[in-house]
């Protein structure tokens, strides 16, 4: 039955091109897809190009009204990546990579390029909550000595689709719909997921945004991605491939669904609070930068092709390359002036650098400068200060609006024989462009080698521990609950049960659609694949509790004994502690000394720390059990699997809360002299053993 209706949906939608994507086409009677000027399209999935693999050509006037008309969709706030947050740093090699590329950043390990660093979420405004379910993105403008390099990249080393064309059509789907203007930040909703269904080729990129990495726990625990394939050329005119990848000091570590939906409402400023908090503190964030080197030779070995940015390269196959560290260490003065008015493009590059034929990279070479061009008002958006290139630089280009500049002279044009002190070309120091050979047919043409939209999402799946798959399975099953349109959840299930038959099963399980899933073909069989240790974040996550922070839930008379013992161990493991009492103002210990409190409970619930120890002194202890915001505290911090501390006086709010104070090795009885059990537990991060008992949908 499922079978059959997969068919005659198939029938009806349209036909799969040779990538494996769907093409619906207009039936007789109907309106078809046209361009603004009434011109019919032939074919909206697949952006023209020089062969199936080859470069995007400038003259797909559709691709690039489509793209243009996307652009300027919002005046002033971006269209994507809206909700951003950033700071200032450096970047230092730590040696030179002269063999890679001549890229002069990468040249001298006592070179400190100056960097502007911008985090953001995707699909929501620019008022959206910080822990949202979203792909976050990460980029990086390096003030080089060659000019500015931006490494535009995101979270997750995948994406959604394969061609640019596509872009404007995925975030329509994603954003608040036209008619209602909801939901806000958010992807549970049919018009998301019916778009992603009809769209194999974002399995893999939906098992990321499903998993943990979607709800980050801090800009400075997230990991950071190129995505793209790009060359690096050293001086000899050597080429290689390269995928970038930014790796967390601290680790990268994540919250929990349920913990996510109450810190929106609890803070929504979350992840830019503790940004702003740990540079001013000096508890500077940094990223270690690396790079997967590999030849064209090497590539066209692979089982999938590097050209495909719903593809990742598993390091097992292609090991990092370190290349140097970045260092944040200063907030912005003005977040207007630098955070929102800077200006990222994946077309700045500088020597040694050099772009792949990735269709979704040749489309944002021109998308991103086409939008700061709306967003920013002028093509002098590069002289506004946090854009300007901090080495000298000299052209012809003149006037428009808002220029700053006062250009002397009456020579605006080269060649010319009138002023000797122009600037003039150089071929040596210059950007030259690979010298690539490429022919082919000029078509709208997937190549085959996309096709496979299946395996790496099965790899990345079999890749995660049980805790990360069970947040999977609730991720699809939350999300595809939001649908209403039955039709959308069945697709899911067909596509998911490619990905894993136990995760099709589990999942719908959860929505009660066991059984329903539709019979959905791959276009390619889907090949058997080997895990890979660091996709799982806590595979490889250290046992830390370095940039992490403590909540110590207290009362008026705290043991000062106890209170010094847990802000020293603090200290030494490189966590923040924060002092949360009933009210705001101070307190005071128990030698009489004024305490000044961080945080009042009504304003600081649990799930802003990454631990917790309850303390009230013990003629208080009664009056603090009676506050449901306590209770709460406690039962929150146990249902979001952290760890918990808590001495004799605290055990009545533990009895109202419904935590046996043994319930398991996270929950600890702790005094003044005994709290390395507590440290070492809470290095954990989370005890993942609790949850089977406290969520079994």
């Amino acid at each position: 039955m499922a079978k059959k209706k997969a068919q005659n949906a198939a029938a009806e939608t349209g036909h799969w091109g040779e990538g494996g994507e769907l093409h619906q086409r207009s039936k007789k009677g109907d309106q078809p897809l046209t361009t603004n000027q009434g011109l019919v399209v032939a074919d909206d999935q697949n952006t023209l190009s020089v062969g199936p693999r080859g470069p995007q050509l400038l003259e797909d006037f559709i691709m690039r009204e489509k793209i243009t008309h996307f652009d300027h969709e919002r005046i002033p706030e971006r269209v994507v990546h809206a909700r951003g947050y950033a700071a200032h740093g450096y970047f230092q090699a730590y040696k030179s990579h002269a063999k890679l590329t001549k890229a002069a950043f990468l040249q001298d390990a006592e070179t400190k390029t100056p960097v502007f660093c911008r985090f953001s979420t995707v699909a929501g405004s620019a008022g959206s909550p910080d822990t949202a379910r979203d792909v976050r993105g990460f980029a990086v403008k390096f003030y080089t000595s060659e000019g500015n390099y931006d490494l535009v990249g995101n979270n997750m080393p995948v994406f959604f689709i394969q061609d640019a064309i596509k872009f404007p059509d995925l975030i329509h789907s994603v954003k608040p719909a036209p008619d209602r203007d909801f939901p806000q930040a958010q992807s549970a909703h049919d018009t998301f997921w019916d778009f992603v269904s009809l769209n194999p080729e974002s399995m893999h990129m939906l098992m990321w945004v499903m998993s943990d990495r979607a709800i980050p726990r801090s800009f400075r625990m997230m990991e950071g991605f190129g995505v793209h394939t790009f060359r690096m050329i050293n001086k000899k005119g050597e080429s290689q491939f390269v995928k970038f990848h930014w790796r967390p000091t601290l680790g990268t570590f994540s919250v929990i669904w349920d913990e996510a939906m109450k810190i929106s409402g609890a803070d929504p400023d979350f992840h830019r609070r503790d940004f702003w908090n740990a540079i001013e503190s000096g508890n500077y964030p940094e990223w270690e930068l690396s790079v997967q080197v590999f030849s064209e030779d090497q590539a066209n070995e692979f089982d999938f092709d590097v050209l495909d940015p719903t593809k990742l390269i598993p390091e097992e196959l292609v090991p990092l390359t370190r290349l140097g560290k970045m260092v944040l260490d200063r907030n912005v003065d003005n977040f207007f002036a630098e955070t929102e008015q800077v200006a990222f493009c994946p077309s700045h590059v500088v020597p040694g650098i050099d772009f792949s034929n990735d269709p979704l990279l040749q489309g944002r070479l021109f998308s991103y400068l086409d939008t700061q061009l709306s967003r920013l008002g002028s093509p002098n958006f590069h002289q506004i200060p946090v854009n300007k290139p901090k080495c000298p630089f000299a052209n012809f280009q003149r006037d428009g609006h808002m220029q700053m500049e006062v250009p002397t002279g009456r020579v605006a044009n080269e060649p010319n024989s009138l002023d000797d002190g122009s600037p003039r070309e150089d071929a040596m120091a210059g950007f030259n462009s690979y010298h690539a050979a490429e022919a082919g047919e000029k078509r709208r043409l997937r190549p085959e080698s996309f096709a496979d939209h299946y395996s790496q999402a099965r790899l990345f799946w079999i890749s995660m521990t049980e805790p990360e798959q069970r947040h999977i399975v609730g991720g699809f099953a939350f999300e595809l609950g939001k649908c209403n349109e039955s039709k959308i959840r069945t697709r899911m299930l067909g596509h998911l049960a490619n990905v894993d038959q136990s995760l099709s099963n589990r999942v719908a399980e959860k929505l009660g659609m066991s059984g329903q899933a539709d019979t959905i073909q791959p276009r390619v069989p889907v090949r058997d694949v080997q895990p890979s240790k660091p996709l799982s974040q806590y595979s490889v996550a250290p046992e830390s509790l370095q940039g992490k922070k403590i909540g110590l839930l207290t009362t008026d008379g705290i043991d000062a004994k106890l209170l010094d013992a847990i802000a020293t161990a603090a200290k030494k493991e490189g966590a923040t502690l924060a002092v949360i009492a009933p009210t705001r103002g101070a307190i005071h210990t128990s030698d009489g000394k004024e305490l000044a409190t961080d945080d009042f409970l009504a304003g600081a619930p649990s799930v802003l720390f990454d631990c917790v120890i309850v303390a009230p002194a013990a003629d208080h202890a009664e009056m603090l059990a009676g506050e449901a915001a306590a209770v709460n505290w406690v039962r929150d911090a146990f249902a979001h699997l952290k760890v918990i501390g808590f001495t004799d006086s605290a055990t009545g709010i533990f009895e109202k809360a419904s935590v046996a104070t043994d319930a398991d090795e996270g929950v600890i009885s702790i005094d003044s002299s005994t709290l390395s059990e507590f440290i070492k537990q809470a290095k954990r991060h989370r005890i993942w053993e609790r949850e089977p008992q406290l969520r079994t949908l």
